[in-house]
């Protein structure tokens, strides 16, 4: 018999999953998550993965993406037959403050560690760390509110308990994937431009001896130069510029006016 789905049944399959597993999700949507599962072998009824609405900066407009759950990660490292174990996370000092003018108390961080059992014997253990600064969804909306989402506000340390959980996942079982999960991913930036944030060097200015204005008064009348980029790379005394603005408001066809 063929594995294929008739049109009714996969058209009942995408109405069961839009009024169930992915309440509210547009058909084009629920078809991306079952192409997905088929593709990757996945059950779409144990709900592997997760509609993730999020801004594509290079479309201008929110747009679905498809990605694994941290439940999946467990689900394929336990079908390993190497998974040993998962602490309970743990989590850094608890910090209240402002983000987007809505007080908000996280953890600092959350710890897990992931137990893999070796072909020689030995359980190897794999630890990760996940900051909530670094991982929290922001509200966003038509305000662009940085203030975290309702589900990182209500369960702060639940949702990087899930970020940690799914990184050190990702380092025990490599082989299973590098996608980051929905919780990892909920509220962040498809296509985010890359701003430059190398520092500009800073311009050092040098003394100008007064043996050296005529030859830069004689720039600046041939056009060579203006007095601002003079004053933008020398370290000009007052009475330095007080000549500059002399000789130069007496030179016929002027071309810089006083400082």
């Amino acid at each position: 018999m063929s594995n294929e789905l008739t049109v009714k049944q996969e058209d009942e399959l995408i109405y069961t999953l839009q009024t169930s597993l992915y309440v509210g999700a547009n058909v084009e949507s629920v078809r991306m998550v079952m192409s997905y599962c088929r593709a990757a072998g996945l059950d779409v009824m144990q709900k592997p993965v997760h509609i993730v609405p999020m801004w594509n900066a290079k479309a201008g407009a929110m747009i679905d993406v498809v990605m694994p759950g941290v439940g999946l990660y467990r689900t394929q490292a336990s079908r390993t037959g190497q998974f040993a174990g998962m602490s309970e996370p743990e989590f850094g000092e608890m910090i209240t403050e402002k983000i987007g003018g809505v007080e908000v108390t996280y953890p600092e961080y959350a710890k897990c560690t992931v137990k893999r059992a070796l072909d020689n014997g030995i359980i190897a253990e794999f630890t990760a760390i996940e900051y909530w600064k670094e991982n929290y969804a922001i509200k966003g909306g038509k305000e662009k509110s940085v203030a975290p989402n309702s589900m990182w506000s209500k369960r702060p340390r639940g949702q990087i308990a899930k970020c940690a959980q799914a990184q050190a996942l990702r380092i025990a079982f490599p082989e299973l994937g590098a996608a980051p999960t929905a919780e990892e991913m909920e509220g962040k930036t498809l296509y985010q431009p890359e701003i430059d944030i190398t520092p500009e060097k800073p311009v050092i200015k040098r003394k100008m001896s007064d043996g050296k204005i005529d030859a830069a008064i004689q720039a600046i009348n041939n056009g060579d130069y203006t007095l601002a980029q003079i004053i933008e790379t020398h370290d000009l005394t007052d009475e330095q510029l007080a000549r500059f603005n002399s000789e130069l408001n007496i030179i016929e066809g002027e071309v810089n006016e006083p400082v």
